[in-house]
């Protein structure tokens, strides 16, 4: 993989039950489980989710000096994420099925894209659709 095409930036996201989201984001969202560091009592200290050539870190929410919380815990969404997708029909349809909250329905947009935007269990955003920003 060339420089400019290896992924540099990987979202880290924190959930109550990140065993659950864990489970969800793959059936729902089709990420490939990568990796899972188990936590205590449960929980998820690290884990990785796979999309194509992208990874989304996941982990179990907790007091430490990041002080990452879910949207519930903040009472609102602070950032969202992003995935591009090859058919992105059939994905919200997948996302729909598995019981995600389709917030913005399929859409084809005035910059060329065709998405949608879904909360996955704990209320994190995340938009699907065919735009890929061109790396100059």
């Amino acid at each position: 993989m060339s420089e400019r095409s290896t992924p540099r930036v990987f979202p880290v996201v924190r959930y109550e039950d990140a065993p659950a989201a864990f489970q969800w984001l793959s059936r729902a969202f089709g990420f490939e489980k990568q990796m899972v560091v188990p936590g205590p009592k449960g929980t998820i200290s690290h884990a990785q989710l796979r999309y194509g050539a992208s990874v989304v870190m996941i982990g179990t929410a907790q007091e430490d000096e990041l002080r990452l919380r879910n949207p519930a815990a903040l009472g609102g969404v602070t950032q969202a994420l992003y995935v591009h997708v090859d058919d992105v029909d059939a994905h919200h349809d997948r996302a729909l099925a598995a019981g995600a909250e389709i917030i913005v329905g399929l859409e084809d947009t005035p910059y060329g894209s065709r998405e949608y935007a879904a909360r996955d269990l704990e209320g994190h955003v995340w938009s699907f659709g065919n735009y890929a920003p061109e790396l100059k």
